[in-house]
């Protein structure tokens, strides 16, 4: 990936237009904008190529556009990078927008309709945190299948290679920060987070939850190999986990930052950092779901923003690129990550509404003079719905007791009951194993037990 080029220094700038022309000093000052035309919060090495205002070099206009930013930025309080320089964000209208609209539809359940309202808001919750797992690591550069990581999670399997232990382990840092949501972030959390999301896939175990001991760690692009960044010196790390940590329990008096803006600055900082040998992207999104779900933003609970930085790998990059070469501004970084997040929002509702759709079709195929569908829990509902769209798959207790987050007994009280009683899947033995077969004919069986009340039983 190209480095975005360094912006030009303002206070040169204004120290060259002193000496040859002292107004344009004041036309700067009055002309610039903290965003363009269409309200897009441009880096330099975007701003170069636009159009300029009559009489002014990209150069003036940068600098006019920073004097304006200058009044909005706010420092970060406790951060500092490398130099010790201090970082800063401002919170642009754009921002302000989709802020106020995740605040909305993010922390509650009222767009939802009775899904989560039923036993089946576990079974989302679940697909969500085996997404993430997935995407995230798939991120890093995890080599295996969405499918097969699916099945090895939803089956329990213990994982074949390092790619899959990636993924089991992500899936099991995401229940692990879920049940830390009432907790504040300590170094002792932040090691054991790391040492779960990292388990027997560095070079040593020394470096499972441990903090780098040198400075040969370096950021580099995926395909060239280029150096894009170079975190601060391990000897710094201690103090700065620390900072990490007060911002994340601590209210600052004399700056409110709203949580979701803040579960942002915690995945960027984490990531600058760079704390660990390896796995610092996995921990620093596991950071962002800690803090959403510490707030009670409960539906960011069944995101995955790793789907969406996957798709666009250059433009989350670009993300922390820009924010590193304009002086510390996260902004961009906060752009970009806000974006994500409503973008995935939607694509959560409409997922939502299609599944509603589903689910009430699969209780009108269930309804009847017997009426299977009050007499089916929503856990076995969800399952006929996914059988009758998949004919020939098979299910283990196990899967549905993965799937759905639920003991083993209940699992197989479930399942069983769909085999035993009602006839509804074919019950297999494969080895000392029973497994569950979605019948071809499965509908003809439904229209039979809901029309004349004939199951394995009857």
């Amino acid at each position: 990936m190209k480095i975005p080029e360094t912006p030009p220094d303002i206070d040169k700038i204004l120290e060259t237009l002193a000496e040859t022309d002292p107004k344009k000093i004041t036309r700067l000052f009055l002309a610039g904008r903290t965003v363009d035309e269409k309200g897009r919060y441009l880096h330099w090495e975007q701003l170069k190529y636009k159009p300029v205002p009559e009489g002014m070099t990209s150069e003036e206009w940068w600098a006019a556009t920073k004097l304006a930013r200058s009044k909005q930025l706010q420092t970060l309080p406790g951060f500092y990078d490398k130099n010790q320089r201090p970082f800063k964000f401002f919170i642009p209208d754009s921002i302000q927008r989709d802020l106020h609209w995740v605040t909305q539809n993010a922390s509650g359940y009222e767009v939802t309709g009775d899904l989560f309202d039923s036993e089946l808001k576990n079974k989302y919750s679940i697909r969500a945190m085996m997404n993430e797992s997935i995407l995230s690591s798939q991120l890093e550069g995890a080599a295996t299948t969405t499918p097969v990581a699916k099945d090895m999670l939803r089956l329990g399997r213990p994982p074949r290679d390092a790619s899959e232990r990636m993924i089991m382990n992500n899936y099991l840092a995401m229940q692990f920060i879920r049940s830390k949501r009432d907790e504040e972030l300590t170094p002792v959390m932040l090691f054991e987070l790391h040492r779960i999301l990292t388990r027997e896939t560095l070079k040593t175990h020394e470096q499972e939850g441990r903090l780098r001991q040198s400075d040969d760690i370096v950021v580099r692009d995926t395909l060239d190999q280029r150096i894009l960044h170079v975190p601060p010196k391990a000897e710094e790390l201690p103090e700065r986990i620390k900072r990490l940590c007060h911002f994340a329990n601590e209210e600052d008096a004399k700056i409110f930052i709203n949580p979701v803006i803040k579960a942002i600055i915690l995945h960027f900082m984490l990531a600058y950092d760079h704390p660990f040998a390896d796995g610092n992207g996995r921990t620093a999104r596991a950071l962002f779901y800690w803090m959403c779900s510490k707030k009670r933003y409960e539906l960011i609970e069944f995101l995955s923003i790793s789907k969406k930085l996957k798709e666009e790998p250059g433009k989350y990059k670009a993300a922390y690129l820009y924010s590193e070469t304009d002086a510390n501004d996260l902004t961009y970084f906060l752009l970009h990550q806000m974006d994500v997040l409503k973008k995935e929002l939607d694509a959560l509702f409409e997922f939502l509404k299609k599944e509603s759709e589903e689910l009430r079709n699969a209780q009108q195929v269930l309804e009847g003079r017997m009426r299977l569908d009050k007499m089916l829990n929503p856990r076995q509902i969800a399952l006929i719905k996914h059988a009758l769209k998949h004919p020939g798959t098979f299910y283990t207790i196990y899967s549905h007791k993965n799937v759905h987050g639920v003991t083993y007994q209940t699992a197989r009280t479930d399942i069983t009951g769909l085999a035993d009683r009602w006839g509804l899947l074919n019950k297999l033995k494969e080895g000392k194993t029973f497994i569950f077969e979605s019948p071809l004919n499965l509908r003809d069986r439904i229209m039979k037990v809901k029309d004349y009340g004939v199951g394995r039983d009857g």
